[in-house]
């Protein structure tokens, strides 16, 4: 038996209990993973209240990320007591996803988890740190170095936002972040290593098709409106890497930063990206994240507590990271 939160729905509503499991109910899959910890995400948070059809069916263990030990498998590729992480690949969507002791999952989906990092750090990690690594390598191979000018960071104080302050700073860029709540958050970006902070408000009013170039590049997770504005303020030969829709997923901007600017517009995918890519990413985050991350930009809850918290992050009253100890 194992304990697990679970999600069903009856009459389009969500509801969420813990429940004790037998691991016989767990889905198909290569190998059986003693789970150490998960996390919040947005996307677990919709999920978790109902506000978003992220479950395609139920009942549903919520959870796109999980670290964990190896308890059986049938693929050559992992062993008992080896530690994994998973991000992504639907879980907690179409599989059963992290917030549980136990998950059964495919060999393909998993990554070993990387000597520098334990399970707890991993899931500070989780899907948003892997999303914010892969924006930065996107700006990186785009050719935006350093010397180049100030890289922006909208939605910076959450998951990915964060986390793509700090490594950003680590790789030493000058980190303009921008957030909703700088009163609040301001001098947090800051210790995190944003050289200023930025009011969203200062990037609402409509974007008009160029703008005075201010940045270098740009990692964006809100789309939208705010998504437009950073494009027609992007320097000559910029670029973005866009990951997120918190502000929506339309894009009401014109073709003219793109042909008169030459700015690149680059989509970041987390959940199918490829294992050679997912790998990469995660040894370059434990080789750049400082130790101090892991206190300064995290906090840690139980499973009992994900379904209040789940409630706080769609409000957009979460800060940075949290963590789930299964």
């Amino acid at each position: 038996m194992f304990k697990a939160l679970v999600l069903d729905q009856a009459d389009k509503i969500t509801t969420s209990s813990i429940q004790e499991l037998d691991v016989g109910r767990l889905p198909q899959g290569d190998v059986l993973i003693d789970v150490d910890y998960s996390s919040l995400n947005y996307k677990d948070g919709l999920a978790i209240t109902g506000k978003g059809k992220i479950c395609r069916e139920f009942p549903m263990v919520p959870g796109i990320d999980l670290t964990g030990t190896v308890a059986e498998s049938s693929d050559s590729r992992f062993t008992t007591g080896q530690k994994v992480v998973l991000t992504g690949w639907g879980v907690g969507e179409t599989h059963w996803g992290g917030m549980a002791q136990k998950a059964r999952l495919k060999a393909d989906w998993l990554v070993p988890l990387p000597e520098r990092l334990s399970g707890d750090q991993a899931m500070k990690i989780g899907t948003a740190g892997l999303t914010a690594m892969l924006c930065v390598q996107a700006l990186q191979d785009a050719g935006i170095t350093p010397e180049k000018g100030e890289i922006l960071v909208t939605g910076a104080s959450g998951g990915v936002g964060s986390v793509a302050v700090t490594l950003l700073s680590e790789l030493g860029y000058q980190v303009v972040a921008v957030t909703g709540r700088s009163s609040e958050n301001g001098e947090w970006l800051k210790s995190l290593g944003a050289s200023r902070v930025v009011e969203r408000s200062e990037f609402e009013e409509p974007a008009r098709p160029l703008e005075k170039q201010i940045w270098a590049g740009a990692i964006d997770t809100v789309g939208s409106k705010m998504l437009a504005k950073v494009l027609a303020q992007v320097d000559y030969d910029g670029a973005v890497a866009a990951c997120g829709l918190a502000g929506g997923f339309d894009l009401p901007t014109t073709v003219m930063p793109f042909i008169l600017r030459g700015v690149k517009l680059l989509g970041v995918d987390s959940v199918y990206a490829p294992f050679e890519r997912r790998q990469k990413a995660w040894q370059r985050i434990s080789e750049i994240l400082p130790a101090s991350y892991y206190d300064n930009g995290c906090r840690e809850i139980s499973l009992e507590e994900v379904p209040d918290a789940a409630e706080a992050i769609t409000n957009g009253q979460i800060t940075g990271r949290v963590v789930i100890k299964l």
